[in-house]
Parts: structure tokens; C-alpha cells; sequence
């Protein structure tokens, strides 16, 4: 006998969507504002998978996520080139930042570039601590490296882990690493780190956010994903996103869905 479930009202399955997204917008907060006001305008309950760049962009590609907020545009690149993501827009930014011991023995602030500054660490032979996962910060600090004439063969700890954990070796060993502007200014007990070179142009970190192409991804909520698009770049997402500040007391995201040109998709 075939049993029916009967489903009494307000008794409809819950709205849920997926997220994979890089660790900075979850170890700082601000997902947990997002997901609340979300959930508030639109009754959809997000959930997500906090990782690097890279791993984030392969739990989609496996079908474990239903959109990604990534900022490694390499990859983004390669994610929609292949088919698995749709309708990516850019929703805000930050800078990166190398950090290193407060005396600075490398003299990484005197330098002019980025590529310098990493150089003067590779020279001083001082340690440097990656993250050595594939992230979108991991990424940009191997391109960094690769301006530098290549990263130092010794001094050189990849962690493996996220860039909280990493900031922590990195304080531990008097070492040096490339961090984003968020997530540093929102750990506390790093008084043995500070800021040695930043505001350089080739530091800037955008964040974007992309659908699951639910023609590769059958599984995919695409609806909902694309809800979630349009609340992150509304005037509304944009506002929270400009005005959280997490535990630091100042501001750790740019908002820059509403500016022209800020859209890099090719």
C-alpha cells in the first residue's frame, strides 16, 4: 500500500541554498549577517562550506554547493570556461597585505612594490609562512613570487590550513606572510605581526560571487542561487556588506556591485 505524506499548511519543504566560499567572508562574520538578513528578506535559509578559493570552486564542480563567492579570478575564469558557473558579479573588495615581525628584519617597508618586498624576505633569508592551499590568496602570492623571480627555496612553511591559522604560524615564527586586510584586522591576538607593505594597486582582492550552471549541475538551486545573487548586489546587500566591521571597529569590505567597470568577466 503506497503511503502519502500530507503536508499541512506552512508546512512546505524549507528554502535552503549552498554555499562554497572563501574563508574571509566567514571568518570575519559577515556571513552570519548576510545569512540572517537573507533570511529575513526572503525566507531562504543559506547554509555554507567555508574552504579556500580553489577547494570552494571544487565542491561546486562536484555538486556540493548551488553558487560560490570566490576571489581568485583565475579560477573563476577556468570555473566558467568549463561550464559549471553562470552569472558571476562582483560584489565587493579589499587589498592584501604582507605582515610580518614588528621590527621588520627584512625591511620589507621600504620597498616599492610587492614584488620588491618579497624579494628583500627571499634575500634576508627571513621566514615566510604560505597558506600553500590552493586559495585565492595562496594564488596571488604564487603570481607575487613569480615577479619576485621565484619563491625562496628555504625559510619557505606551507601550512595548509586557512588564513587565521596561518597568520598564527606566521606570528609564531617571526615570519612573514601575504594576508587579506579583513581577516587580519578581524583575529585578535596577532601583536606580533604588523602591516610592512600595503596600499600597492597589485593588492587588490575582489570578490565575486557565481551561480552553478544547473545544466552541468542538475541538482543545483539555481532560483535560489540567483536570489542570493540579486540580494548581494542590491542596494540593500551592498549597504550591509560596506558597513560590517565585525569585532575590528572598522570597516572590512568595499561594496562594488553598483560601480561600473568593476565587473571583470571576459
Amino acid at each position: 500500500m503506497l503511503a502519502v505524506a500530507v503536508l499541512g499548511p506552512g508546512a512546505a519543504a524549507e528554502r535552503t541554498l549552498m554555499l562554497a566560499t572563501t574563508t574571509s567572508v566567514d571568518a570575519t562574520g559577515l556571513l552570519d549577517v548576510l545569512a540572517d538578513e537573507f533570511k529575513k528578506d526572503t525566507g531562504i535559509t543559506l547554509k555554507w562550506i567555508a574552504v579556500g578559493t580553489g577547494a570552494a570552486l571544487k565542491q561546486a564542480r562536484d555538486g556540493n554547493a548551488d553558487a560560490v563567492i570566490a576571489h581568485a579570478k583565475k579560477l573563476e575564469d577556468e570555473f566558467l570556461r568549463d561550464g559549471f558557473g553562470v552569472n558571476r558579479r562582483v560584489i565587493a573588495r579589499n587589498y592584501f597585505m604582507i605582515v610580518g615581525p614588528a621590527d621588520d628584519p627584512a625591511g620589507v617597508s621600504g620597498a616599492a612594490s610587492a614584488a620588491e618586498a618579497l624579494g628583500r624576505i627571499k634575500s634576508s633569508r627571513a621566514p615566510f609562512v604560505s597558506r600553500g592551499d590552493k586559495s585565492g590568496t595562496h594564488i596571488r602570492e604564487l603570481d607575487l613570487w613569480a615577479l619576485a623571480g621565484g619563491r625562496p627555496e628555504a625559510a619557505y612553511l606551507e601550512t595548509g590550513q586557512g588564513m587565521a591559522e596561518t597568520l598564527r604560524v606566521a606570528a609564531e615564527r617571526r615570519g612573514y606572510t601575504l594576508t587579506d586586510t579583513a581577516t587580519y584586522h578581524g583575529l585578535p591576538g596577532l601583536s606580533g605581526l604588523k602591516p610592512v607593505f600595503e596600499g600597492a594597486p597589485e593588492l587588490e582582492n575582489i570578490y565575486a560571487v557565481i551561480a552553478v550552471d544547473p545544466a552541468r549541475i542538475p541538482t543545483a538551486r539555481y532560483t535560489e542561487a540567483m536570489t542570493f545573487i540579486a540580494f548581494l548586489t542590491s542596494p540593500r546587500g551592498q549597504k550591509l556588506i560596506g558597513e560590517f566591521k565585525g569585532k575590528s571597529g572598522r570597516p572590512l569590505f568595499e561594496p562594488l556591485a553598483a560601480r561600473p567597470g568593476v565587473d571583470l568577466v571576459k
